[in-house]
């Protein structure tokens, strides 16, 4: 066999995401090359460190959508050049380069330097859009109980690796030394933020220390923490994308931030209309643009990097970028300018939100000041999590969890298209390539006279559970409903679409009457 199940400690991808890879970029011919030399830069760039374990041959061809003998021909290189071996049933372990790794320029960040006097002043606070007042139907939808829940951003809760999460349980606390009880590293157990850098490095092409990593209660917290410090360092104004999502929206107007919306179009947020307020910050999510799904495009990722590099703060939300479908990986911000960009990710959308455990990078400039944050905010997360989701990315129980669920959420993606398709012809889907949910709008047709939060009202009285995408708004802009289809089976999803379209055309003929 040519995969066997990874020894204890041992660094296995299982994956083709660590190479962020676009097979059609490929010279014609030289594919087997060609893959040899990307993951040559994956081993001197520290993507694949020395000891981590390649995927199988078969594997790694399934996700390029290649063959097995590109992949074989491509390893047979690496071979030959000294930077792999093979070892039968060990697999194939990368066991040195010949390249060196380079690091990240040292950089400042104009606006929050240590002590700097920021470039841009920020103005008076002024209050949140009306829109945002909803809060209390907002919090009340996100509470009740539904027959068929379809909110967006809910994770399948029963895929949750009840018994590896056990086995991984009772490894950690064999070997628990009695200090790890007591109160620990407030950025995080040191152990866990190795996984962590590793994991970004894999998925997101991100070269982290781990010794800059603050672990963080997901990513509701990793906001609140910089709005917190940024707040006090005089940035006020900060861009958020229009549509965006009003949760964290409202975790950076707690702290006294004024969100300023910057529209977002198919190409992702318009970079010339943020240059065109004042803003300092700015919250984005360029994997996939929540709710509409779109990717921020290269030429404005290039734009969105040189506004920071005029003094503006990047904010990156990755909330789900693991999860994709239908296109190559896209990089995350902070692979490019990590002296410019704020990242923060999770496991909840790969294991459960119940967890609250997730990981915030910042500049240098600003880590002293979010460490301090986090120590009063609750003097770190609990360690033994963290001591057993670095055991699951470790043995690779978490990739394998991962690939598990991406096959999962396919399947229920595309009931959820089909069901759209034939129970509401109008309506145009968004958002479909990556993530966990799909944006929907009507356009010209004539569900686009309707209310979204009153058909979003009278789908919960029916037993379904979805947000109106106006409560994702700061302007005003055309209905729509944001669905989610990660949490419920392909025959529920069904269920769940027949009952909404019966709604939206009861809503319907009440409006023509």
């Amino acid at each position: 066999m040519e995969r066997s199940r990874p020894e204890q400690g041992d660094r296995t991808i299982t994956g083709a995401d660590f190479l962020q890879l676009d097979v059609n970029l490929a010279p014609a011919g030289t594919m087997a090359g060609w893959l040899a030399d990307r993951i040559r830069g994956a081993i001197a760039d520290g993507r694949l460190p020395v000891g981590a374990r390649l995927p199988a041959s078969r594997t790694l061809a399934s996700d390029l959508g290649t063959s097995r003998g590109v992949v074989t021909e491509a390893y047979r290189r690496l071979t030959e050049d000294g930077h792999v071996t093979g070892r039968g049933r060990g697999g194939t372990v990368v066991v040195g380069t010949t390249g060196t790794v380079g690091s990240a320029g040292a950089g400042t960040v104009g606006t929050v330097g240590g002590g700097s006097t920021p470039t841009r002043r920020p103005s008076t606070p002024r209050p949140p859009h009306p829109s945002a007042r909803g809060m209390v139907d907002f919090d009340g939808l996100r509470s009740a109980a539904a027959r068929i829940d379809l909110s967006p951003g809910l994770p399948d809760l029963s895929a949750f690796p009840r018994a590896a999460w056990l086995r991984a349980e009772r490894a950690v606390l064999s070997r628990l030394g009695n200090a790890t009880l007591g109160y620990g590293d407030p950025a995080g157990v040191p152990e866990f933020r190795q996984q962590v850098a590793e994991w970004l490095a894999g998925y997101r092409g991100i070269r982290a220390d781990p010794a800059r990593i603050v672990i963080v209660a997901g990513v509701a917290q990793a906001l609140s923490l910089l709005a917190r410090v940024l707040v006090a360092r005089g940035v006020g104004p900060t861009a958020v994308e229009d549509p965006g999502s009003f949760g964290a929206r409202r975790q950076l107007q707690s702290w006294g931030m004024r969100c300023i919306g910057v529209p977002v179009d198919d190409a992702g947020l318009r970079v010339a209309d943020l240059r065109a307020t004042d803003a300092m910050a700015a919250l984005v999510s360029p994997a996939h643009q929540f709710p509409t799904g779109v990717v921020l495009d290269g030429a404005r990722r290039r734009e969105l990097l040189e506004w920071a590099d005029d003094g503006g703060v990047i904010i990156e939300d990755d909330y789900d970028a693991e999860h994709r479908y239908d296109r190559p990986p896209v990089p995350a911000l902070a692979a490019v300018e990590p002296e410019r960009v704020c990242y923060a990710g999770s496991v909840s959308k790969i294991l459960a939100p119940a967890l609250r455990v997730g990981w915030l990078l910042v500049p240098s400039a600003l880590y002293d000041d979010v460490v301090l944050a986090k120590r009063e905010t609750d003097l770190g997360n609990p360690a033994l999590a963290q001591l057993v989701l670095a055991q699951l990315m470790r043995t690779g129980e978490l990739e394998r969890q991962l690939r598990m669920i991406r096959r999962r959420h396919r399947v229920r993606r595309d009931a959820m298209i089909a069901a759209l398709k034939a129970r509401l012809p109008a309506a145009r889907i968004h958002g479909a390539a990556a993530g966990l949910h799909l944006m929907i709008t009507f356009d010209d047709a004539p569900e686009h006279r309707l209310s979204d939060v009153e058909v979003a009202g009278r789908a919960l009285r029916a037993g379904v559970k979805v947000q109106p995408l106006s409560w994702h708004r700061q302007r005003p802009g055309p209905p729509g409903l944001v669905l989610g289809y990660a949490a419920c089976g392909p025959d529920e999803i069904t269920e769940g679409i027949d009952d909404l379209a019966r709604v939206v055309r009861a809503a319907l003929a009440s409006v023509d009457q």
